[in-house]
């Protein structure tokens, strides 16, 4: 379980820093441009990750701290991280540029120590280490996408995004939920094919319900960076339903008002 979580751990770094070369060499002008997130530029953008990984350093390293936060976040928390990313987003950008960078490292050191096995409190249910890894992997790739998008660049996708299929597996349920609905009792089969060719698969074989196509589309769907229609996924009626509304983010379901779900 140790080897998983620093595995995790460095994908999450690998993620930051591949992201992090995007928004290096941005003048103040290109910082301040906007991104697929309503009102979001991308210093936003760098701004909700650095707090964010933040939060998490505290769920790892100051459970009490983290107890404070969410207090604070008390019933209305998409406004609070609105809050939070805003007055990010207001400093000079390369000091924010250089809060990301030490915040990442200081959260990358302090998930390869705690207990593997253990339980972080977080936002939702408490997360192992290893979630929390992924989670931060995840939101990294997301919101590089959406700089991606507001810079007009094409990246190249990784095996690290087999996490973030894994993680958008694993979400199906909290999907469906948070959306009103009851989930299937039978999983789905979710056939993908991976950067460098290999297939990735995940449940029953013989399943009535599948999805099959690129890792990519799919994370882009999970992460609501994609409508369906736009990709080439192909899945059965149920699960094609349930892409519709797939959500690998703790949050407001995609029926609350378009683009916060993005955050």
């Amino acid at each position: 379980m140790g080897d998983a979580v620093r595995e995790t751990v460095q994908s999450y770094l690998d993620e930051s820093r591949e992201l992090d070369r995007l928004v290096a060499g941005l003048t103040d002008d290109d910082w301040e441009l906007a991104t697929p997130a309503p009102g979001w530029t991308i210093a936003h953008q760098i701004a909700h990750l650095h707090w964010t990984d933040r939060a998490a350093l505290l769920a790892a390293t100051d459970p009490a701290g983290f107890d404070r936060l969410l207090t604070d976040a008390g019933r209305a928390p998409l406004e609070f991280v609105d809050q939070a990313a805003s007055a990010g987003a207001i400093r000079p950008y390369a000091e924010l540029l250089a809060q990301w960078r030490s915040g990442r490292d200081e959260l990358a050191r302090a998930l390869r120590n705690v207990d593997p096995a253990g339980k972080l409190p977080w936002f939702g249910p408490p997360m192992s280490p290893r979630s929390m890894a992924t989670a931060r992997l995840m939101e990294t790739w997301a919101h590089g996408q959406d700089v991606a998008d507001a810079l007009g660049v094409r990246r190249e996708p990784t095996n690290r995004l087999r996490d973030v299929c894994h993680l958008g597996v694993r979400t199906r349920d909290f999907a469906y939920r948070i959306n009103g609905f009851e989930p299937p009792a039978d999983e789905f089969r979710i056939e993908l094919t991976g950067p460098d060719g290999r297939q990735w698969s995940w449940g029953p074989a013989d399943a009535t319900e599948r999805v099959s196509g690129s890792a990519e589309d799919f994370c882009l769907v999970v992460a609501q960076r994609r409508e369906p229609t736009d990709t080439d996924l192909v899945a059965t009626a149920e699960a094609r339903r349930w892409l519709e509304f797939a959500q690998v983010f703790a949050g407001a379901p995609k029926s609350a008002v378009r683009g916060r779900e993005q955050r």
